[in-house]
């Protein structure tokens, strides 16, 4: 009989795909870019982006924090970057903005989150999941943490239906991340209300960029030249200069402002056409 793994993959740091299998990290594909300045900044610093560095991080994510284990934790308070998109959701439940969000956490698939510890801890510190299967003391520990997992079963990633659950919970203000500009499209058309932010964009093209910039209100720009070149030019307020994250819509651009008055700090607010490009950027963009 075939002995049957528990395996996970991501996507992390420069796009490598990487494949967890009980609890080792077995592969780890090439990246995409060479450098990130976001990286540099990770718990475990990755300067220079090669399939050993990345290892090492999420080696030392596993250790640290048990990601794609039993042991994960899922709560988190504080941030890691300002205007990232689980601090922007955390904001807008503390604020009262959404009710909910949907998510996605290795070992439980889609998550519907209704407090900012639960999204922070899950996404503060998840890179793009690809696939995942069920991991029970996971699922257990959202759900104590008031979370909802849809698809207890499998753990798969279906953020329209998890939307769509979230609603018939009586969250009717709902914030969902994706990585996929179907998902977009799909989650605008049946549930126009929802606050849909793009994640995970390095390396989508010229034609996925146009779509996240038609239905989605937040957008990420990662190590996206596409993003910033086609939907950075057609946003409303750009936070950031060296991974910039995008304000496509009033609603998102009122988010962003909101939360920057909330913020301790000082900004500094000028008038541009965007995207407005810095000197620190992921290299090469793709």
């Amino acid at each position: 009989m075939t002995e049957k793994h528990e395996e996970h993959v991501i996507e992390a740091i420069g796009r490598c795909r990487i494949l967890i299998r009980d609890g080792k990290v077995v592969e780890v594909s090439p990246p995409l870019i060479r450098e990130c300045p976001l990286a540099r900044r990770f718990a475990m610093p990755v300067g220079e982006i090669t399939p050993e560095a990345v290892k090492k991080n999420i080696e030392h994510r596993i250790k640290s924090f048990g990601m794609c284990g039993p042991g994960r934790k899922v709560l988190m308070t504080g941030e890691f970057v300002g205007f990232g998109a689980s601090e922007l959701i955390s904001f807008g439940l503390s604020s009262g903005t959404f009710d909910a969000a949907v998510i996605a956490c290795e070992g439980a698939g889609t998550v519907i989150a209704t407090t900012p510890p639960l999204v922070q801890g899950i996404g503060g510190r998840m890179s793009g999941l690809v696939r995942t299967v069920p991991i029970p003391e996971v699922i257990a520990e959202i759900e104590l943490n008031g979370g909802i997992v849809p698809f207890r079963g499998d753990a798969r990633m279906d953020q329209l239906e998890g939307v769509r659950v979230a609603v018939s919970e009586g969250l009717a203000r709902v914030a969902v991340t994706i990585a996929l500009p179907s998902d977009a499209r799909e989650i605008r058309s049946a549930l126009p209300g929802a606050f849909i932010i793009a994640v995970h964009t390095t390396g989508i093209s010229d034609d996925d960029a146009r779509v996240l910039a038609e239905y989605a209100d937040i957008i990420t720009a990662c190590a996206s030249r596409a993003v910033r070149e086609v939907a950075g030019r057609r946003a409303l307020l750009q936070a950031g200069t060296s991974v910039p994250v995008f304000a496509m819509t009033k609603a998102a651009k009122d988010l962003l402002l909101e939360k920057v008055k909330a913020t301790d700090g000082q900004f500094m607010v000028t008038g541009s056409e965007l995207p407005f490009r810095g000197t620190r950027e992921p290299e090469p963009l793709v």
